[in-house]
């Protein structure tokens, strides 16, 4: 049984077009910030540890978005999160956002594990990949 990751993020005024709705660069960074919480929270290896401790990181080499409907300032979004396929060095992730019911934005980046002296791709450890493995999605 795969797991699912839940974060939520209020959206403010930071994040909004003098129309009061989420400028789209703004999801990003709430993508961004939802994978930063799962690392820390769901794989409880924040990237603080990764980047000044262990020396690696994991930076987003592609990603695509589809945008169903806008946010306003003071809608609460509940990010979810779940692995698509995981690689030796990289997973897909996928990452929806709701407000109740209603889809906003979903969003498919692949990170990839790297070695920051390097900048090149490294393999996952075992036990950050064995806590992955518990968000990968199960084949249908």
């Amino acid at each position: 049984m795969s797991q699912i990751f839940r974060h939520t993020i209020k959206v403010l005024f930071q994040h909004c077009d003098p129309a009061g709705i989420v400028f789209y660069p703004r999801y990003f960074e709430m993508v961004n910030q939802t994978v930063e919480e799962w690392h820390e929270v769901g794989l409880k290896h924040s990237f603080s540890q990764m980047h000044l401790e262990k020396g690696y990181g994991v930076p987003t080499v592609s990603i695509g978005a589809e945008f169903s409907a806008p946010s306003h300032m003071g809608d609460v979004l509940v990010w979810t999160l779940h692995v698509e396929k995981l690689g030796r060095t990289s997973a897909h992730l996928h990452i929806k956002a709701m407000c109740g019911e209603e889809l906003r934005m979903t969003a498919t980046p692949v990170l990839v594990s790297v070695d920051m002296a390097t900048g090149r791709p490294v393999p996952w450890s075992d036990e950050i990949r064995a806590r992955m493995q518990g968000y990968l999605k199960a084949s249908d």
